[in-house]
């Protein structure tokens, strides 16, 4: 059975998959989707001084509020430490649920074709410029809020989904295609940041936006017609900051929306919920 819960104003409320009971309760009041591209929020414990999630350390707000979050191919299980000040450590252990991702076999077709020689030449500097964006923080609030969808239509890609050529797995798709005609408003899912606006097309992304959410969530647009805001601007939920497109490698206009949290990938289903929920 699946429920929903808010603890704390604006803050998200995702589906929950039920947690195993254990004695002192949750000391992290945590709510979310603890399955593999999900997402939590919890609340510190008082006089907490450093907060882990399977030993890496993770920030937390001035007010106790922290999330996390968990990778396509996350494990089954995860563990939150707090250290508080009395060098007490508090933990929790998360079982983190699989799930059953579409997968296409194509036997009798070979992996994508060695890239050329101009994408080669171009493409470390892109890689480059995506990874020094998602390291920039801002301070960014959007984490708190309930994402919303920045565009609505047909999904046509899910996320995780992946294909298997003659046995060699090509990469899984890393966000969430909506197909949608070429100039659709692409509105913010949450207060943030711009890290990035490409000036020009990426060889993959195409016309490439990426904001900061706040404490390591970003969400990234890819194969823009048009971006409408400029790097270190804030933007508001809801505001429109670029259209659809199919720049880029792309067969048509549609737009592909990732999520990630600190080089993990989320499910942006996960973090906005259905899309026809609001």
């Amino acid at each position: 059975m699946i429920a929903r819960r808010r603890f704390a104003a604006g803050m998200l409320a995702l589906p929950l998959i039920p947690r195993a009971a254990h004695a002192g309760g949750d000391p992290f009041a945590l709510a979310g989707s603890f399955e593999q591209g999900g997402i939590a929020r919890g609340q510190v414990p008082p006089g907490t001084t450093a907060l882990r999630l399977n030993g890496q350390p993770i920030d937390f707000a001035v007010d106790g509020r922290f999330l996390i979050a968990f990778d396509r191919d996350a494990g089954a299980s995860a563990v939150v430490e707090a250290v508080l000040a009395d060098g007490q450590v508090v933990r929790d252990a998360l079982a983190i649920a699989p799930r059953s991702w579409n997968i296409s076999r194509l036997d009798h077709l070979p992996k994508i074709p060695l890239p050329s020689a101009e994408f080669a030449a171009r493409r470390p500097a892109e890689l480059a410029r995506i990874t020094a964006a998602r390291a920039k923080q801002t301070g960014a609030q959007g984490w708190r809020q309930a994402f919303a969808w920045p565009a609505r239509g047909r999904i046509s890609t899910l996320f995780g989904s992946q294909r298997i050529y003659a046995g060699e797995p090509g990469a899984y798709h890393s966000g969430i295609d909506i197909a949608l005609p070429t100039g659709t408003p692409v509105a913010a899912p949450a207060d943030g940041v711009v890290i990035l606006a490409a000036e020009a097309p990426f060889t993959l992304e195409g016309n490439l936006l990426m904001l900061d959410h706040g404490m390591g969530l970003s969400s990234a647009f890819l194969h823009l017609s048009r971006i409408d805001v400029r790097e270190g601007e804030t933007v508001r939920q809801g505001q429109a900051v670029g259209a659809v497109g199919a720049t880029g490698r792309a067969t048509g206009p549609h737009l592909h929306w990732g999520i990630s949290w600190r080089g993990a990938r989320l499910d942006p289903l996960l973090v906005a919920g259905p899309m026809g929920a609001r």
